[in-house]
């Protein structure tokens, strides 16, 4: 396999998502698991996935690096036995953290915008740029990129109230215990269809409109912008 070659969106959702579900659920019972094994068990799919990700490439994505993070700061709540409502700061926390250091970015010369949606792996980005010259409209297109980079924050401050209130709602059980691990996998199952597809939502209207603002600023069809053509 290739290194730079995308991974089936399935196996990713299998691997990082339903297997780990399920292991919490079924597994965390003193006749199969204890607990705390089966948490171990369950977190260490995606932190695998995540690192193999990462070698097979030869580099690391700060978005992958962040996911792991993330799962490892799930095992330390149930290691410490620490209140559920720390896992809904938890979940609330890191999309935070994203929208916040987006937002940020607006005021800088490199909003992430460009790494994140306007990139080469999805827009010719230099016949983009070209066009935008050549028609004199490289600084309004600047303008919509920082716009846009404020509507992509505003996709991770979703993301954060929605974990929250998710996350208050399905795991009420103390860290550590057999109802906790179940209560987690359901939240695991639920926040792909309740959380991440609505974001992945707003992330494809995101790249739609700004596709749209670049085809009136540059003459050039949508086609003809993207990548792949």
């Amino acid at each position: 396999m290739k290194k730079d070659a995308k991974p089936n969106p399935l196996v990713e959702i299998l691997i990082t998502i339903v297997i780990p579900a399920l292991v919490l659920m079924k597994l965390s019972s003193p006749d199969r698991l204890t607990p705390l094994g089966a948490l171990g068990l369950g977190l260490a799919f995606p932190i695998g996935w995540g690192l193999w990700e990462g070698w097979r490439r030869r580099k690391l994505s700060w978005l992958a690096v962040l996911g792991v993070v993330s799962t490892l700061l799930t095992g330390g709540i149930g290691v410490l036995a620490l209140d559920a409502k720390w896992l809904a700061v938890k979940e609330a926390a890191v999309p935070s953290l994203i929208g916040l250091v987006i937002l940020a970015s607006t005021w800088t010369r490199t909003p992430l915008i460009r790494m994140l949606v306007f990139n080469a792996s999805l827009f010719d980005v230099n016949r983009i740029t070209q066009a935008l010259v050549t028609r004199g409209n490289t600084p309004a297109f600047e303008t919509r990129l920082r716009q846009g980079t404020i509507l992509l924050a505003g996709t991770f401050f979703f993301s954060a109230v929605a974990n929250f209130i998710l996350t208050r709602w399905v795991v009420h059980s103390p860290a550590g215990t057999v109802a906790f691990n179940e209560e987690l996998g359901r939240l695991t199952l639920l926040s792909y269809p309740i959380i991440a597809l609505p974001c992945t939502a707003m992330m494809m209207g995101l790249m739609w409109w700004l596709a749209r603002e670049a085809k009136q600023l540059t003459g050039l069809a949508i086609g003809d912008m993207l990548h792949a053509a």
